[in-house]
């Protein structure tokens, strides 16, 4: 009866009802429509860092530092045994590290110069084209890096380093391939040679900076080198999403109160309003708490239909999202925020559409029950004559 009861009362408030339930389906769209930008990044990135990059983990050597650059004069060892049988069955492999200078056009610019395998498969770096050709010194760029360097394929580029003595020395190397992803890690101020290459340059055979794995590794430590898993390698990626994630939060806030503040307006009018209505009930009978769970029960069924409401237009809103994506522009790889293309994908798992039901299930029953506790105070003889009970 209950149920019944509060069903005709929304249902015969017209208008109020219905922009309210639209306010309240508003908020659970954003919230899962946003949340869904955020994951399917964040699931693009973290898919696009692996294939291109950290593979299923990493060994640096003791001394590498990402993000302090001093540290490349000193960041190589000599790979482990074990290793060595990994990187020989395809299952491993070896990177080496060194600070150099390019002259782009007459200008000077510091990068980091890295060597790798030009055979290898483990990551998808195009580094077949750094195979040896009539004695040239063959590299691979990325292309946000290229265009700022008004680099060229098959343009050459003096190159300067230093080999473990400390002598200087310079070469000309030829840009063989302009390659282009989103991952940032791989392309920003860097440059790509073979690996035997650069261990005769810089006088380290066998010798590397990092050692990328095809599978996560466990309990394995060797001397002189620490393994990173994947959870520390995407912590970057991780953070920024949960800034960005917070961030939002601010809109969802806003939706919410937009909601809430129609839902318990809406309460507040109806008990003042209906006064004489509630004394009745008392007096056929009805206890003050089935009152109360009458009026918030009105409340909780406007977050329901707001869920019906919502599925009807934004299921295919959000269907269409996840086909078409949204356009972000081709410049977004130069904002510096790995995984992004022209396109971010939205992903909708089940566990965020339950929980932002849940969520606001849970904020509208506690507002509706906030404005009813007045009616624990009423008496029906002043209810009848349409007074509140002071």
């Amino acid at each position: 009866m209950i149920f019944k009861l509060a069903y005709k009362n929304i249902i015969g408030a017209g208008f109020r009802t219905w922009l309210n339930i639209f306010i309240l389906s508003l908020s659970y769209f954003v919230i899962i429509a946003l949340q869904g930008f955020y994951v399917g990044w964040q699931d693009d990135a973290s898919r696009e860092m692996k294939n291109w990059d950290f593979a299923g983990g990493q060994y640096w050597q003791q001394n590498y530092d990402p993000y302090d650059p001093f540290t490349l004069e000193d960041s190589h060892a000599s790979i482990p045994e074990d290793l060595q049988k990994l990187i020989a069955n395809g299952e491993a492999i070896s990177i080496l590290f060194s600070p150099a200078t390019i002259y782009p056009e007459g200008r000077m610019r510091n990068i980091v110069l890295k060597g790798i395998d030009p055979a290898q498969d483990l990551i998808e770096l195009p580094t077949k084209y750094l195979a040896d050709s009539n004695n040239e010194i063959n590299c691979i760029i990325g292309s946000v890096f290229a265009d700022n360097l008004n680099i060229k394929e098959s343009d050459y580029i003096v190159l300067r380093w230093r080999d473990k003595n400390g002598t200087y020395d310079a070469r000309d190397i030829k840009v063989a391939y302009v390659f282009s992803t989103t991952v940032i890690t791989v392309e920003s101020n860097q440059i790509w040679i073979s690996l035997p290459i650069l261990q005769e340059m810089l006088g380290l055979p066998n010798e590397a900076t990092i050692i990328t794995v095809k599978d996560e590794m466990y309990n394995k430590e060797f001397s002189d080198w620490q393994y990173k898993n994947l959870d520390f390698l995407l912590i970057d990626l991780t953070n920024m999403i949960k800034a960005k994630t917070i961030g939002s939060s601010i809109m969802y806030l806003l939706m919410l109160f937009l909601a809430m503040l129609a839902i318990i307006d809406t309460q507040v009018l109806s008990i003042f309003r209906r006064r004489k209505e509630m004394g009745t009930m008392m007096a056929m009978g009805m206890t003050r708490p089935k009152i109360i769970q009458l009026f918030t029960l009105e409340g909780v069924l406007h977050a329901v239909l707001a869920i019906l409401i919502g599925a009807i237009y934004g299921t295919p809103l959000l269907s269409h999202f996840q086909k078409v994506g949204m356009q972000i522009g081709m410049d977004a790889k130069e904002w510096g925020l790995s995984g992004l293309d022209d396109a971010l994908y939205p992903v909708y798992g089940w566990k965020l559409v339950v929980g932002t039901i849940i969520l606001v299930l849970i904020t509208v029953t506690i507002v509706s029950f906030l404005p009813t506790r007045k009616i624990a105070k009423l008496k029906p003889t002043d209810a009848l004559r349409g007074k509140m009970t002071k």
